[in-house]
C-alpha cells in the first residue's frame, strides 16, 4: 500500500504537442501556457513540443516571460508551404489574409484552392511525419506517461493519433475549435471527397483518443454526436496572478465613461450595430464618453469610424498590445464590450477573454447569440448580458440606462474558471486514464 501511494505521489511527465507557443499571441497560446504553469502543483511535469520556426503574424513577447523556468520546451523544425507561396507571389504577404481580400488574383484563387484540397487537414501536415519520428525515439525510453495534442491546427491530433497507435500511451486530444463542422472550412472551395476525408480523420481521432476535451458545451455536444463517445468540457479561464494587486474594484475616474473592447475585429466579428447604438445614445447627451478598441481592428471598421465626425472623436484604436498591458486599460474602463461571432458556430463561441473580463468585476455587454454558451456563463455569474447583433433597440436601451459603477458578479461562479481550478480538472481526467492503464 505504501509503495502504491508513493508511486501515485511521484511527478509524472506529460508531453504537450502544440503549434502555438510564445511568442505567438492569442487565447490558444495562453490556454496551454497556463496549464503548463499549474500542472506541477497536481503531480504532472509538462514538456512542450512545438515548431522551431512556426509561421504566425501576431506576437506577444511578454508571454515568453510567463513560461515557467522549470518547463522543458522541445523545438523541432517545421516546413510549411507558405514559404513556397511567398516565392511565387514574390512578396511577404501573409497567406492567411488572402481570404479577406475583396479582389483576388488568379494566383490568390489557386492558392486558396490548393489550401482547401491539397493540404489535409491544414498546412502544418508536413510536420507530422518528422515529428512522429523524433518523438518515438524519446518515447521508447519511457520518458512520458501521457501526451496531449491541441488543435487547430488539427494536424497536431494526427501526430497524437500516430503516437497512440505505435506506443499505446495515454492520449488527450483537445479541440479549441470544431474540425469538420468548423465555420472556417466553409470559406474554402473544398470538394466533396476532401470534406469526407476531414470527417474520416476526425472520427479516427475521436475514437482512439483516451480523453477528448473542448472549450464549450455546444462544441462538446457536437463532438459527442460525431464521435459517438464522451467528450469532456474544459473551458478557457483567467489567471488570478495576472490581475494587478491590489486590483481596483472601481474605475480610477468616473469621467470619461470608458467602454473597452479587447481582441480582434474581423470579418466574423461585426461591431457596427454597437457603434450605431453608441452614437445614437451619446451623440446628443452631455456625458463624456469614450469607446476604446485594444487589438487588431479591420481596415473597413476603422475607415467607417474615421469617416464619421462624431465617432472619430469618441472612438480610439489603440492597436495590438501585450497581454499584460491590457490590464492598464481595464483599470480605466467602466464597461467591457464583447463582440462574438455571427456564424454557424456562434452558439459555442466563448472567447478566452470572456473569463478575464468577468474576473475584472466590470459589467459586460456582448453582441452574439443570446441563447449561446457565452450568454449562459455571463447570466450564471451575474456579470453581463448578450444581445443579438440585430437587436439594436435593446442595445440602445442598455446603453441609455448604463451608469458607471462596478458590477456585482458571483465570486463562486467566476472562481470555477480560474486557471488553477481548470488545471486540477485536467489532471483528474488524465489521472483517471493513466491509472486505468497501469
Amino acid at each position: 500500500m505504501y509503495q502504491k501511494d508513493l508511486l501515485d505521489n511521484m511527478s509524472k511527465r506529460v508531453l504537450i504537442i502544440t503549434y502555438y507557443w510564445p511568442p505567438s499571441a492569442g487565447s490558444g497560446v495562453q490556454r496551454w501556457l497556463k496549464f503548463a504553469k499549474y500542472l506541477p502543483e497536481f503531480g504532472w511535469e509538462p514538456v512542450i513540443f512545438t515548431p522551431e520556426n512556426p509561421d504566425f503574424d501576431l506576437k506577444d513577447h511578454g508571454l515568453e516571460k510567463e513560461i515557467p523556468k522549470n518547463v522543458e520546451v522541445l523545438k523541432f523544425p517545421i516546413w510549411e508551404p507558405y514559404d513556397l507561396f511567398r516565392k511565387v507571389k514574390n512578396q511577404r504577404e501573409n497567406p492567411a489574409k488572402i481570404l479577406e481580400k475583396r479582389k483576388k488574383s488568379w494566383r490568390d484563387l489557386a492558392a486558396i484552392w490548393l489550401r482547401a484540397n491539397a493540404l489535409i487537414p491544414d498546412p502544418r501536415i508536413f510536420w507530422k511525419k518528422p515529428a512522429v519520428g523524433f518523438l518515438l525515439d524519446l518515447m521508447k525510453n519511457g520518458q512520458f506517461d501521457a501526451i496531449i495534442t491541441t488543435g487547430p491546427p488539427h494536424s497536431m491530433h494526427l501526430i497524437g493519433l500516430e503516437l497512440k497507435r505505435k506506443t499505446g500511451i495515454t492520449w488527450l486530444a483537445d479541440f479549441r475549435d470544431p474540425w469538420s463542422t468548423w465555420e472556417f472550412l466553409d470559406t474554402l472551395p473544398m470538394v466533396d471527397w476532401v470534406k469526407q476525408r476531414h470527417q474520416k480523420l476526425e472520427k479516427q481521432v475521436l475514437s482512439q483518443a483516451d480523453v477528448v476535451t473542448t472549450i464549450s458545451p455546444t462544441f462538446q455536444s457536437d463532438l459527442e454526436a460525431i464521435g459517438e463517445r464522451k467528450v469532456d468540457l474544459l473551458t478557457n479561464g483567467f489567471d488570478e496572478s495576472d490581475l494587478p494587486h491590489p486590483w481596483p474594484h472601481t474605475p480610477e475616474s468616473e469621467e470619461p465613461i470608458e467602454i473597452l473592447y479587447t481582441g480582434v475585429i474581423d470579418s466574423i466579428r461585426n461591431p457596427t450595430p454597437f457603434l450605431l447604438a453608441f452614437k445614437k445614445v451619446f451623440e446628443n447627451e452631455k456625458k463624456n464618453v469614450l469607446l476604446r478598441f485594444v487589438g487588431l481592428v479591420s481596415e473597413g471598421v476603422q475607415e467607417s469610424v474615421k469617416n464619421d465626425p462624431w465617432l472619430s472623436s469618441h472612438v480610439v484604436f489603440e492597436g495590438y498590445i501585450s497581454h499584460q498591458a491590457v490590464f492598464e486599460y481595464y483599470k480605466k474602463s467602466h464597461l467591457l464590450l464583447l463582440i462574438l461571432t455571427d456564424t454557424k458556430n456562434a452558439k459555442g463561441n466563448i472567447p478566452g477573454k470572456l473569463f478575464e473580463y468577468m474576473a475584472t468585476g466590470r459589467p459586460i455587454i456582448a453582441l452574439g447569440d443570446p441563447e449561446g454558451d457565452a450568454a449562459k456563463i455571463l447570466a450564471e455569474a451575474h456579470a453581463g448580458k448578450v444581445f443579438a447583433h440585430t437587436d439594436f433597440t435593446e442595445i440602445e436601451a442598455f446603453l441609455s440606462a448604463f451608469e458607471p459603477n462596478a458590477a456585482n458578479p458571483d465570486p463562486a461562479s467566476i472562481h470555477q474558471y480560474s486557471r488553477k481550478a481548470l488545471t486540477q480538472r485536467l489532471t483528474e481526467l488524465i489521472d483517471a486514464k493513466t491509472r486505468s492503464f497501469s
